[in-house]
């Protein structure tokens, strides 16, 4: 089975999309917009769940609320495993591409690998800030400690990653304050296009949905 095409997707011509979570009581719920110039929202690319009680980690990305179209899919292809790599495929399982948390680097600063469905490296993903990544992981500690959590919640901390195609700065992820998350894709500097949008945007939503922060 091929690799699916990017022209499949209504938005591949796209550089910057807006990310956005949604209050729902028991499920990861994202709207990807097109942003405007000014940073609103535009038209609506894709509405995602996250699938709650899976064995493995599954986002569904639909082209409406009401689900009927289906785009693209995030899943796991192991199970509770910080290594593991996600398969990216359209709706008819044909495959778009992975991405993979590098877990060394991780461990001061989230690092993501985002590859062609052959297994070679289209981009990577860095957390910008060294001090913020570290600052977030001693938030996440004093987190565990009842009541200091709900109070540590609170604190607004800037969640930005760096896109590169080997040492070319392409794109960035930027999170905007809010009661929820909301941030801002910018795969811009990818001008020759070699970065699928489908893998981006499932990039950016993964890296909310699927690792602690």
């Amino acid at each position: 089975m091929g690799a699916a095409p990017a022209s499949a997707f209504p938005h591949a011509g796209v550089d910057r999309f807006t990310v956005r979570q949604r209050l729902r009581a028991v499920k990861n719920v994202y709207e990807v917009h097109v942003a405007l110039p000014d940073d609103r929202e535009g038209e609506l690319v894709a509405y995602v769940e996250q699938k709650t009680f899976a064995l493995k980690e599954d986002l569904r990305f639909w082209a409406d609320e009401d689900k009927t179209v289906e785009l693209f899919r995030v899943k796991a292809r192991q199970r509770f495993d910080p290594r593991a790599r996600y398969r990216v495929t359209d709706a008819q399982g044909v495959d778009i591409g992975e991405l993979g948390k590098v877990f060394r680097r991780s461990l001061a600063r989230s690092t993501w690998r985002i590859y062609s469905p052959e297994g070679d490296e289209i981009a990577w993903a860095a957390e910008r800030s060294l001090f913020r990544s570290l600052l977030r992981r001693l938030i996440g500690l004093a987190g565990l400690i009842p009541l200091v959590g709900n109070l540590i919640e609170l604190i607004p901390i800037l969640y930005h990653f760096d896109f590169f195609r080997g040492d070319q700065l392409v794109g960035s992820l930027e999170r905007r304050f809010g009661i929820r998350d909301r941030y801002l894709l910018d795969v811009s500097g990818d001008t020759e296009r070699r970065l699928d949008r489908r893998l981006a945007i499932a990039l950016a939503v993964a890296m909310d949905a699927l690792q602690a922060r």
